[in-house]
């Protein structure tokens, strides 16, 4: 076999690695991270830009997100790595696709935390009107730190309780939809009930429907933690299955509450502002509904959150003992393992996100929130290319990649039709613009591998 690269011969010295986790662990632990404010809130902004047919944007969503984790968990389960989907690309493509994934995570993730702490604290002003924002802000920051430093077992945990509390959420809107729609409660108005013409259907035109599919895929959001999470697991080869269960579950609950709340209410009530399942029952006088779907989504944009400052804390770690990053950074405290300089270079990132998205006009720090999300896409486009080179891989499953690669372009070009997240594409070009500078001004520092390795 061919000599390997430093972060190959470091990635193999971790693949024995053994984890205490179940797949069904894992599964619960993916609805945690994935469940966040992309779904209870951007699907909203969806529904206006395309009506209806936001219940197939998410279809495809679905379809598209279920191709990127199943080629990420088979990678995983054939080579298992701490580094991830980092690693994957730079075993295909070189150390420079291991660096530009790696920081492009990074800093996509710094920039979407920054977010989610500014919309958990505009809901939290739903009941505390007078308190500021950063102080709500800074509170849920403080927390989420916490939960990270409580080590792998205890955001596990955490994130397990998480799941099942947002899970029930959206059952809880699914069962009160059910009833709203046969008459079981009453409401000031009837329901709409389904589209029957492709106008109503497609309301916002084709521009539309390609647009609202960024904010599916936004929904499905939070697959590179779980695998980076699927290291953990006691049988590595379990992957692909946790990942199918997780998917179903959530493509499943995803379809049926938005196909309720487009029947309950006429598409053009809904706006950025609500859930679009606040929106739905608003008119069917439960006056304990907001209060606690609210909540609901607190914890979905905590969890969510909370996951990503994991991820890149542990990724952070793995970068920097493959020499993309200073050795610093791979410090761990002998309690639980603390990787604390990680945790801080993150800590520091969320705060300067949380200043500026406090500080910029909201439009200016939603294009970079935006960038944030786009950049994620562009990491999934680089792991459906990495499986097509080390994966053994049948035609038939090459047609699905080659889907999967279709979709994540049309998700990322449709935002070139929207005018409130155009300038979003534009920010993510000048990240990745960056990244690559910095890839051509440490290219003599990298030794190239001279063979690359292919694993079946």
């Amino acid at each position: 076999m061919a000599n390997t690269s430093k972060s190959q011969k470091a990635g193999n010295k971790k693949s024995n690695t053994t984890g205490n986790l179940e797949w069904w662990q894992l599964s619960l632990i993916g609805i945690g991270c994935t469940i966040g404010t992309g779904y209870f809130l951007g699907s909203s902004i969806g529904i206006s830009v395309t009506g209806p047919s936001i219940v197939f944007s998410f279809l495809l969503a679905a379809l598209g997100t279920y191709i990127v984790f199943n080629v990420l968990a088979n990678m995983t389960a054939e080579d298992p790595q701490e580094g991830s989907f980092c690693y994957y690309a730079g075993k295909a493509f070189g150390k420079w696709a291991e660096f530009s994934c790696g920081w492009n995570y990074w800093c996509s993730n710094i920039l979407i935390m920054g977010s989610q702490l500014t919309a958990l604290a505009i809901l939290s002003q739903f009941w505390f009107k007078d308190v500021p924002l950063w102080v709500f802000a800074a509170g849920y920051a403080i927390l989420s730190i916490l939960v990270v430093i409580s080590g792998t077992n205890g955001f596990d945990k955490f994130e397990n309780v998480f799941a099942i509390i947002k899970f029930s959420a959206i059952l809880m809107f699914i069962i009160l939809g059910l009833a709203a729609l046969f008459g079981w409660i009453k409401g000031d108005t009837d329901p709409t009930g389904l589209p029957t013409s492709a106008g109503e259907i497609f309301a916002g035109g084709w521009k539309g429907f390609w647009a609202s599919l960024i904010y599916a895929f936004y929904a499905f959001g939070g697959v590179e933690v779980i695998g980076i999470m699927a290291m953990q697991l006691k049988k590595k080869e379990d992957a692909p299955k946790s990942g199918k269960v997780m998917l179903f579950a959530l493509t499943f609950v995803y379809i049926l509450s938005l196909v309720l709340a487009v029947t309950l209410v006429a598409t053009d009530v809904f706006h950025a502002e609500e859930s679009p399942f606040v929106t739905a029952l608003s008119e069917y006088n439960l006056a304990f509904f907001p209060h606690v779907f609210n909540g609901a989504i607190i914890i979905a944009g905590f969890s969510a959150m909370t996951a990503a400052l994991y991820g890149v804390t542990n990724l952070l770690v793995t970068l920097s003992e493959d020499g993309d990053a200073p050795k610093f950074f791979s410090k761990k405290l002998k309690f639980k393992e603390l990787p604390l300089p990680s945790l801080g270079l993150a800590s520091i990132g969320l705060l300067a996100s949380i200043i500026t998205a406090l500080l910029l006009p909201g439009k200016i720090y939603e294009y970079i929130t935006t960038a944030a999300g786009i950049l994620v896409l562009y990491n999934w486009f680089f792991i459906i290319i990495s499986a097509l080179r080390l994966l053994e891989q049948t035609f038939i499953k090459k047609a699905f990649s080659v889907i999967g690669l279709l979709l994540i372009v049309a998700a990322i070009t449709g935002t070139l039709f929207e005018k409130a997240v155009r300038p979003g594409f534009f920010v993510s070009i000048l990240f990745l613009v960056i990244i690559l500078a910095i890839c051509l001004i440490m290219k003599n520092k990298w030794k190239k591998p001279k063979n690359k390795i292919r694993y079946y």
